[in-house]
């Protein structure tokens, strides 16, 4: 089974960049689906961005303007990169997998995922 490790969080000030990355072992990342995901505090699980092996992507109309998904399968990484920062996008930022072709918005849908990189926003 893949395991996956986010990293490229931080604390940025609002109106800046970040590009997350999720390296993925344990199986080759193009039988899988990838998905990014965020949760703030006290809120559920939210749906970002997901991407197929075939380059196909889907993403949430709360983020699409801001946010891209991206994955180098050779390197086995997926990338989340997030323009113009708001102190709302502070949350703990995971990313999943799920084997398959159909991409899926629901945190039930993917059976794999990584501890979490932390991103805080300042005003």
């Amino acid at each position: 089974q893949v395991q996956l490790v986010e990293s490229g969080g931080g604390w940025v000030q609002a109106g800046g960049s970040l590009r997350l990355s999720c390296a993925a072992s344990g199986g080759p990342l193009l039988t899988y689906v990838m998905g990014w995901f965020r949760q703030a505090p006290g809120k559920e699980r939210e749906f970002l961005a997901s991407s197929s092996s075939g380059g196909r992507t889907y993403y949430s109309d709360s983020v699409k303007a801001r946010f891209t998904i991206s994955r180098d399968n050779d390197k086995s990484t997926v990338y989340l990169q997030i323009n113009s920062l708001k102190p709302e996008d502070t949350a703990v930022y995971y990313c999943a997998a799920r084997s398959g072709t159909y991409l899926r918005t629901r945190v039930e849908d993917y059976a794999y995922w990584g501890q979490g990189t932390q991103v805080t926003v300042s005003s």
